[in-house]
């Protein structure tokens, strides 16, 4: 491998000597993101034994990588915010004194890409000519980070380019955390193998990204949660935009009339299939701009505009099938990398609930022959398939505009059995933000341990917000003073799991939640049809278009009634929660919920 330093970035240059010194690497690759760069990458990593290429004839382009079993997903516990005082982190976050944890990350750099190649990774979020596009440089002694960042964000050359000899960057130091010594084979996963010695973390007020010992997902691409995220939410605090954990569609109607809707939920709330969604009503398309983040600001004209600053996916690979997600297959058809998924014989991949049959035999996610019926599963509940956003069949053609795209509403969702009607609709911006800032959902057995417990996630933000959550809603409220109230998008909470007393889901979803959005696009126009409620404005019987859909109207009641006793413990639950804010808590928040206690008797 050769890279040359095609940058007059003297600062850029000096950091980069600095951390030579200190992570002393064999060699040293800038990155420029081309092609032939990627495929020299690709075929170290089949060398290695990091990467399985995968059949040309089945996957073109795509390979198959396995984890350590350590190094699975995001590391909660072990990401901190390195903010000047607690208070300024807020009691969602995990703190640390910032010149303690610099010390601690210096001693785990010391050395740490011994016999190891350190990759100078280029990068930028968001298109480069966009008002909020952010640069990051990315240096890592992993080449997988090199190749899955080359699809989640614009990479290479053009980012120095735009750089030039003085402009702002994010500095992001990477390492997998396993040096070599002389004549030390290799493994296919290099990475720190105790959790506890894992770090990633953030100091906001550089901005500066560091993360030692994981190799995996969001804890090594540090331009998604750790930079699109977590720094970015408090840039965007200090700069008047937003950075949030949502999705962007755009969705048309059959007269032809577009709207775009960001919506944020928590995990295992079908956020990726629903930005992706192949509606069921005749007539009506969405297409994808985002399936994860959007960067939200006022345009020229008082409204709203959201863009996606990432370029790929990287998906939640098991229940993704012709169903749910037909648009995420055909995305990653080619050009992918797979991550913890079951290999077949014939050089293709399977996972549980992709839809198809299993193979008869194949090697799972731990590189250990597997077969259906051995009493494990054979990709990993948290495996992935990195694949390029343009290969999405329905994606937006304002997918890349530097301006974003005008928002008409916005939406906040949770997984409920119970309570949650099927949408509502808030009174107002403020009413909103309470609607967000009260997101909660229950958890599921397959990703979070016990099932039904319900847990808090303000805005989906929980674990991605770069600062106290309670300054955080502040900032969503302080959008009423930035433009005219009436240019900001209408707000709403909707719940495609609601359930019968036989504990029956209610309502379809998948493509028929396009029913949802038709009713959101005709209150956006001030036609469809409302009652107003304790807990806001609910569709009336008739206003949801349930035609072709074979659902009990008795079934369509409870998915739209005010269960006013469920209401109650709500709010209490509601009060519990924002009890963690204490006095920073934004005193229209605190008024919200009073009404909503009024309104429910």
């Amino acid at each position: 491998m050769t890279g040359t330093c095609n940058t007059k970035h003297q600062k850029l240059i000096a950091w980069v000597e600095e951390m030579v010194k200190l992570c002393q690497p064999a060699r040293i690759h800038w990155c420029d993101g081309s092609a032939a760069e990627n495929q020299s990458l690709c075929d170290l990593m089949v060398k290695s034994g990091t990467f399985v290429k995968l059949n040309e004839k089945l996957r073109p382009g795509s390979y198959l990588a396995r984890s350590h079993p350590s190094d699975v997903a995001r590391v909660e516990d072990r990401t901190f915010i390195c903010s000047k005082t607690k208070d300024e982190a807020g009691p969602a976050n995990n703190w640390a004194d910032a010149a303690e944890m610099k010390k601690i990350m210096l001693e785990r750099f010391a050395g740490c890409m011994a016999g190891r190649t350190m990759y100078v990774i280029p990068f930028a979020m968001g298109p480069l000519d966009s008002p909020i596009c952010k640069i990051g440089i990315e240096i890592s002694d992993s080449p997988y980070v090199v190749v899955n960042m080359r699809i989640m964000t614009r990479m290479g050359q053009t980012v120095l380019d735009k750089l030039g000899a003085d402009g702002k960057y994010i500095p992001c130091m990477h390492s997998v955390g396993a040096p070599l010594k002389p004549g030390q084979v290799d493994v296919a996963w290099p990475c720190e193998p105790d959790p506890q010695k894992k770090y990633i973390v953030h100091f906001p007020d550089e901005p500066a990204i560091w993360s030692y010992g994981s190799g995996y997902g969001g804890n090594a691409l540090l331009g998604k949660k750790c930079l699109a995220l977590r720094i970015a939410s408090t840039v965007a605090k200090k700069e008047g935009w937003m950075a949030e954990h949502m999705l962007i569609l755009g969705l048309t109607s059959p007269a032809n009339k577009k709207y775009y809707v960001a919506a944020a939920f928590p995990s295992a709330c079908g956020k990726t299939n629903l930005a992706m969604m192949k509606p069921t009503l005749p007539g009506w398309k969405v297409t994808t701009l985002g399936d994860d983040i959007a960067w939200i600001r006022v345009g020229k004209d008082g409204h709203l505009y959201a863009m996606n600053p990432e370029t790929g996916f990287f998906g939640v690979a098991p229940g993704t099938s012709a169903k749910s997600n037909p648009h995420a297959l055909t995305a990653c058809a080619k050009n992918t990398i797979f991550t913890n998924v079951v290999l077949t014989p014939d050089g293709d991949v399977w996972w549980e609930d992709m839809g198809v049959p299993a193979p008869a035999k194949g090697i799972d996610w731990e590189g250990k022959d597997w077969t259906p019926d051995c009493g494990r599963k054979g990709a990993h509940a948290n495996s992935r398939f990195t694949a390029p956003a343009a290969q999405c069949p329905v994606i937006d053609p304002d997918w890349q505009n530097p301006e974003g795209v005008p928002l008409s509403a916005i939406m906040f969702g949770g997984r409920r059995p119970s309570t949650i009607p099927l949408v509502n609709e808030a009174f107002d911006w403020e009413h909103g933000v309470f609607m967000g800032s009260a997101c909660g959902s229950e958890t599921t057995a397959a990703a979070l341990g016990a099932a039904g417990v319900l847990r808090r996630d303000p805005f989906a933000m929980l674990p991605f917000c770069g600062y106290n959550m309670a300054d955080y809603f502040g900032h969503w409220l302080s959008f009423v003073n930035k433009t005219d109230r009436s240019k900001l998008p209408k707000v709403y909470f909707v719940n495609w799991f609601r359930k019968s007393a036989d504990g029956k889901f209610l309502w379809p979803g998948y493509g028929d939640n396009s029913r949802v959005l038709k009713w959101i696009c005709e209150r956006v126009e001030g036609t469809g049809k409302a009652q107003k409620t304790a807990i806001g404005n609910i569709p009336t019987p008739d206003a949801l278009d349930v035609s072709g859909l074979n659902i009990a109207p008795a079934d369509l009641a409870q998915l739209l009634a005010v269960d006013i006793a469920g209401w109650k413990n709500e709010a209490a639950d509601v009060e519990t929660n924002y009890a963690k804010f204490g006095k920073a808590l934004p005193k229209a928040l605190s008024e919200q919920l009073a009404g909503l206690r009024k309104r429910l008797g």
